[in-house]
């Protein structure tokens, strides 16, 4: 039976909470879930929602439709579902498949134990079934990385009760009410064309027709994106912000016109500022944060995009100097 206390007790004002206002109830813990409050993600006050991926995911939170998220590295993905938890206080846990993840990992194992002074065998759950059995929203990071073993045990629980068999211990376990579910991946199952993101593999059509909601995040407008850079580095300045922004802007065409095989993504522009601010040097900060993991080949078109944002040359490496 379940405590009343491990279900949402409270509605969330989304208008003060996310800035935006949704057709429904949203539902949110007081306090946390009790012995779980450790898992709330801590909020970020200077976090910026997209609004129409805010109003995909508390629709997974309000009512239990299991949303898969995909889009470029480093446009805030994994960010928005935990800054919404954190928002809702709800415990959120994140798995990351990267390949390695098993399905004993995920499902659990036998293992030999030490009880009383006596090796016993016994059954050890996997974090998969753990969270089914509590008010957890639990995240599949790297979803197109997954083992296909292991995304068959996932297909499981995007049936329409989402109970789970485990036939070692012949037991079926149903999902806690407070359980929900949601997925973070590059491609949108198709398999990845732009070769940015090897590792990543089609994903069974059958089981992508299981997912209530696919939303795609793309880097957000240079408005919202100078906005969360002053938000988080406001020693920036405007200035200096909206013309990171406008190189990344830059980058950004030249990838998709062919002429530059990387991105530079928002989380590469949080990077840049903080090496900024521990640098006090433009381009010393930029190299760091982008320009050394671009092709050889590609740093003179890097260099002259960022000459038409800075108007100073960037050149080559900087010569080795002392300093404290």
């Amino acid at each position: 039976m379940t405590e009343p206390s491990s279900l949402p007790d409270v509605s969330c004002e989304t208008e003060s909470a996310f800035g935006m206002s949704v057709p429904w109830r949203v539902p949110a813990f007081s306090a946390g879930a009790g012995v779980l409050a450790e898992h709330v993600p801590l909020a970020d006050p200077a976090f910026r929602f997209e609004p129409a991926i805010c109003r995909a995911l508390l629709a997974g939170f309000a009512h239990n439709r299991r949303v898969y998220l995909y889009g470029p590295h480093g446009s805030g993905k994994s960010s928005h579902i935990e800054q919404i938890a954190a928002r809702l206080n709800w415990p959120c846990v994140r798995i990351n498949l990267d390949g390695h993840v098993t399905r004993a990992d995920l499902v659990g194992r036998d293992m030999v134990l030490l009880r009383e002074g006596r090796q016993v065998t016994e059954f050890v759950p996997g974090m998969l079934v753990w969270a089914l059995q509590h008010p957890v929203a639990l995240v599949l990071d790297e979803y197109d990385a997954g083992r296909p073993d292991v995304m068959f045990v996932i297909q499981r629980l995007l049936e329409s009760n989402g109970r789970l068999t485990l036939l070692d211990q012949n037991r079926v376990i149903t999902p806690h009410p407070g359980f929900r579910l949601f997925a973070t991946a590059n491609t949108a199952g198709q398999g990845d064309a732009s070769g940015l993101y090897v590792g990543t593999q089609p994903l069974n059509q059958s089981q992508m027709d299981r997912w209530d909601i696919v939303a795609e995040l793309g880097y957000l407008p240079a408005e919202q994106e100078t906005a969360i850079l002053l938000a988080q580095l406001p020693e920036l300045g405007e200035q200096r912000a909206q013309r990171m922004v406008s190189l990344a802007g830059l980058c950004r065409e030249a990838f998709r016109q062919s002429d530059l095989s990387t991105l530079l993504s928002l989380r590469g522009l949080l990077s840049w500022g903080q090496n900024w601010r521990l640098l006090g040097d433009d381009g010393e900060a930029f190299r760091w944060a982008f320009w050394n993991r671009c092709d050889e080949t590609e740093r003179p078109l890097v260099a002259e995009l960022y000459q038409r944002c800075f108007a100073e040359e960037l050149g080559g490496p900087l010569p080795e100097h002392g300093g404290a």
